[in-house]
């Protein structure tokens, strides 16, 4: 890969969000957007190695593939019954006479895209597969394997969802307030969503995508300075941060992935944690529980706890029999076993896992296996946890992660 290539890939990885966001705005249709910022990236792949990267590399992509979609309007202007698309070249066309030469990202850009992602007529399974993908710039792979589904059917909901919002006429903005609960939960949802992926890569050689790191955390606080007053969107804020305090300790020098109870405390981020802290303390405050609210006590407990031995298991474990409450889920239920190991037994944590293996239901989820061969392992049966630990390396995608689990197995 040139030079040019690797400077374009990494800025569209870290700015393809915002520019596309902006695009949506400026053009009103999700697949002009895309089809026009995909004209831009390869004109820059075109001319920069030539030319140098220019001074603001989104700003330019934005201008381009602005430019890019007037040149595809033009085109079909031609052909027969393309009102809608007339009516937008005109006004493309004035704005390009009148506006600088060279446009760059908003930050509400993003926000309300968010909200027409979450509109009500898209399903919820459609309004996370689109903001994944329009605005945390995953593929097609990465969201199917965040659903645990196959990328055939991630696919087709994205087919669908463009297709709904375009012809449904739904409006690029930000609700008011009397519509905003309605979409509430599911905007919630891809932040989380978007954020996790950053903070644990489903693939490629980074166990942490900083860029979507970065884009959750700033969205997540402009959601809570747009509703102060909602205690599940200042949850998950803490959450976010709470987790992301973390970071700087989840990896050795070699850069291998090292587990919570082993992490150098002292490397955690002692402001974020103690905001952390505050944004939990002011939601609960609120005494309208949610799931946001009750992950994020429990990673206070985790952050406050000065060695792994001081961790409060027994709350934590209370907190998963709540959160189970608002979230029914195998993966909280694999979260609450982990945590009894610690708070009871190892024995009793593996009767839970093995009861959730027996069901199937996470039977392509790498840390279910994950979990299930460490309690194999600190219950001394290495055999078997030598070959959950060979499943798991079959199913995991991120490289640390694969290189975490290798390690493991040569330590039989």
């Amino acid at each position: 890969m040139s030079q040019a290539a690797r400077a374009l890939d990494r800025i569209f990885r870290a700015e393809s969000g915002a520019v596309l966001a902006t695009l949506i705005r400026v053009l009103g249709d999700f697949q002009l957007a895309e089809d026009a910022l995909q004209d831009a990236l390869a004109s820059a792949l075109a001319t920069w190695p030539s030319s140098g990267l220019p001074a603001s590399p989104a700003g330019w992509l934005i201008t381009t593939a602005r430019r890019k979609a007037l040149d595809r309007l033009r085109h079909s202007r031609i052909v027969a019954s393309k009102a809608p698309e007339i009516a937008l070249l005109a006004q493309l066309e004035r704005a390009d006479r009148s506006e600088p030469s060279e446009l760059s990202p908003v930050p509400d850009d993003q926000l309300r895209l968010i909200f027409t992602c979450c509109h009500p007529a898209l399903s919820s399974e459609a309004q996370v597969a689109l903001t994944l993908q329009v605005l945390g710039g995953l593929s097609i792979a990465e969201i199917a394997r965040a659903f645990l589904v196959n990328d055939s059917t991630i696919a087709q909901r994205l087919s669908r969802a463009k297709h709904k919002i375009a012809h449904a006429h739904i409006p690029y903005e930000i609700p008011d307030r009397a519509s905003l609960a309605s979409r509430l939960h599911g905007v919630l949802g891809v932040l989380y969503l978007v954020f996790n992926e950053g903070y644990l890569a489903t693939s490629g050689r980074q166990l942490v995508r900083g860029d979507l790191v970065a884009d959750a955390l700033r969205l997540a606080r402009g959601l809570v300075e747009l509703l102060p007053d909602e205690p599940e969107a200042v949850g998950l804020l803490a959450l976010m941060v709470l987790h992301d305090a973390r970071r700087e300790a989840r990896i050795d020098e070699r850069g291998e992935l090292i587990l919570l109870e082993e992490q150098d405390r002292g490397k955690w981020d002692a402001e974020r944690i103690a905001e952390g802290v505050r944004l939990v303390e002011t939601a609960l405050a609120q005494l309208r529980p949610g799931s946001y609210q009750i992950q994020a006590a429990i990673a206070a407990l985790h952050a406050e706890a000065a060695t792994a031995a001081d961790t409060d298991w027994p709350q934590i474990v209370l907190l998963y029999d709540q959160l189970l409450r608002y979230e029914p889920t195998p993966v909280v239920e694999l979260n609450r076993a982990v945590a009894i190991c610690f708070a009871d037994s190892p024995e009793r944590a593996l009767a839970l896992v093995d009861d959730l293996a027996g069901r199937g239901v996470l039977s392509s989820y790498a840390p279910l296996y994950l979990a299930r061969a460490d309690l194999l392992r600190r219950l001394g049966r290495n055999d078997e946890a030598y070959e959950c630990y060979r499943h798991a390396l079959s199913l995991a995608e991120n490289e640390q992660v694969r290189r975490f689990i290798e390690r493991r197995l040569r330590e039989k």
